[in-house]
């Protein structure tokens, strides 16, 4: 399985971003998959999660109702779509799996794309 995320850059306060994955060598559907980061010093964090089969969608309290993660199958694409950006979201964004058949959350992923990274202006 292999993942590329795309589409950081920098951002104002307040403003919107909408992060990429491409997923080559596994059905969106097998697995889930989700979206995590870094900020420079910090541990890395999960911040969203797509589970395999239905859908189901999981966020962490700091980007709920701000942030949506979605799926197009057809194209093997992963989205996260984040809006009301604080600079506390400037991080570095990966998107990644553990690629196991049935998969529900993304405590594990054994599979990580090349970050992109987001910056928030204050």
């Amino acid at each position: 399985v292999q993942l590329q995320a795309s589409g950081g850059g920098l951002v104002q306060a307040g403003g919107s971003l909408t992060l990429s994955c491409a997923v080559t060598g596994s059905s969106l559907h097998r697995s889930a998959i989700g979206w995590f980061r870094q900020a420079p010093g910090k541990e890395r964090e999960g911040v969203a999660c797509i589970s395999s089969g239905a859908g189901n969608t999981y966020y962490a309290e700091s980007v709920k109702g701000r942030f949506t993660i979605s799926r197009d199958s057809a194209k093997n694409m992963i989205y996260l779509q984040m809006s009301s950006l604080r600079p506390e979201d400037t991080a570095v964004y990966s998107c990644a799996t553990d690629g196991k058949l049935g998969s529900v959350f993304c405590d594990e992923p054994d599979y990580w794309g090349q970050g992109t990274l987001v910056t928030v202006s204050s």
